[in-house]
């Protein structure tokens, strides 16, 4: 091998692609209920992507940020569109990124707008935010602060809840990152009218909320922003994953529009490739919204996801998560990653959360067929695990 050794990989690799099915080297067919970790939200071979992508590579990849590109300024006005109020987007390649935007955005606008420099950003327990220096710290857990990669940069503190959070907001806080859902902490949504305090109380101080929805934006959770769903309006939103559509893309958007030339910036961020993907996969997305079918099929979901937790009592305390963006979590002693396993071994992908839940972010356009035969190899595995 010549990679660098970063990732404990199964024992697997993919050939292509059609739905939610993948195809390994041998022609054999895994139902995926990962989705490429929520990257692939319209899963694979999707003809709207296929027509952007190669409709674009036929033109032009990439110029660079010195000039304009047009599909850059439509994705940007398209999200702003669905949105629902006007923003400022920079484009970048990866979550982290995004939310390294988000951290720089948000200590400039400390600088320039108090007396005193505000320069700290609150963040919460379990969360996950990157795996730059800089997001790392914003990362809520220490086991992502391994002495091996210290010194970290100060500025960051976390606390378990978010009415903690909003408690401990001192003169030096400038803002406050949140995963609504987070991720990597368990799939755990946090309740609407702790986070509503939370915004009122950053608005009333002119201080920023930021809402990290690498994950669970892009209609994970059956909006297009999990923001909607708890009846707030961030001052910063960070975007990746689902955005592109399996092409690498990253978005920092704003309603202040706090940069100046300089200030910031990426050599791929943002390229016509990406981009113009973005912008086709966004589309697509808002259509199935509006014709019902993204709900009907996290409605379904959830059914299959609920009959498991029913059947599997030893296995599973209880179902949580929004739309698709859904973890099971399991009793205590119950080995996580022998089911991951054993997953595997019967053709369906799934995930990890935290320590002791088992995550589901498949496509959001997943057929019923597709569905069945996932959830039927999924309870085999779990079958396997109880003998």
């Amino acid at each position: 091998m010549y990679l660098m050794n970063t990732y404990a990989r199964a024992d697997v690799g993919f050939k292509f692609g059609r739905g939610a099915t993948l195809f390994d080297e041998r022609g054999r067919d895994y139902i995926d209920f990962a989705a490429g970790i929520g990257v692939n939200a319209l899963g694979y071979a999707n003809k709207k992507i296929i027509s952007a992508v190669t409709k674009q590579a036929q033109n032009l990849l990439h110029t660079s940020n010195i000039y304009h590109i047009k599909p850059q300024e439509k994705l940007a006005k398209e999200i702003s569109k669905q949105l629902g109020y006007k923003t400022y987007a920079f484009f970048c390649n990866s979550g982290a990124e995004a939310n390294e935007c988000a951290i720089k955005l948000a200590r400039k606008y400390g600088a320039r707008n108090f007396k005193e420099k505000k320069y700290e950003i609150i963040s919460l327990g379990s969360s996950f935010h990157g795996r730059t220096l800089a997001t790392l710290q914003a990362t809520g857990q220490d086991k992502f602060h391994p002495e091996i990669f210290a010194p970290y940069m100060d500025g960051f503190k976390f606390f378990d809840t978010i009415e903690e959070a909003t408690k401990n907001i001192s003169d030096k806080t400038v803002g406050v990152m949140i995963e609504l859902v987070q991720g990597e902490g368990g799939i755990k949504a946090f309740e609407k009218e702790a986070v509503k305090k939370l915004a009122k109380t950053l608005k009333e101080r002119k201080l920023l909320l930021i809402t990290d929805e690498v994950q669970c934006g892009v209609y994970r959770t059956g909006e297009f922003v999990t923001s909607k769903i708890y009846g707030i309006k961030p001052d910063v939103i960070t975007f990746a994953k689902a955005l592109g559509g399996g092409v690498g893309i990253g978005a920092c958007v704003s309603r202040k529009d706090v940069f100046e030339p300089g200030d910031h910036g990426s050599t791929f961020g943002g390229n016509f490739l990406a981009t113009a993907s973005g912008l086709a996969t966004l589309k697509e997305l808002k259509r199935l919204k509006k014709e019902g079918k993204l709900d009907e099929i996290s409605a379904k979901f959830n059914e299959h996801l609920d009959e498991l937790v029913k059947k599997f009592p030893k296995i599973f305390v209880k179902k949580q998560g929004i739309g698709m963006m859904l973890g099971l979590v399991l009793q205590e002693g119950v080995d996580l990653a022998k089911i991951i396993r054993l997953a595997l071994k019967n053709r369906v992908l799934v995930l990890r959360s935290g320590t002791k839940t088992l995550r589901f972010l498949p496509p959001l356009n997943i057929s019923k067929k597709e569905m069945k035969e996932g959830f039927g190899r999924l309870a085999k595995a779990l079958g396997e695990y109880e003998i």
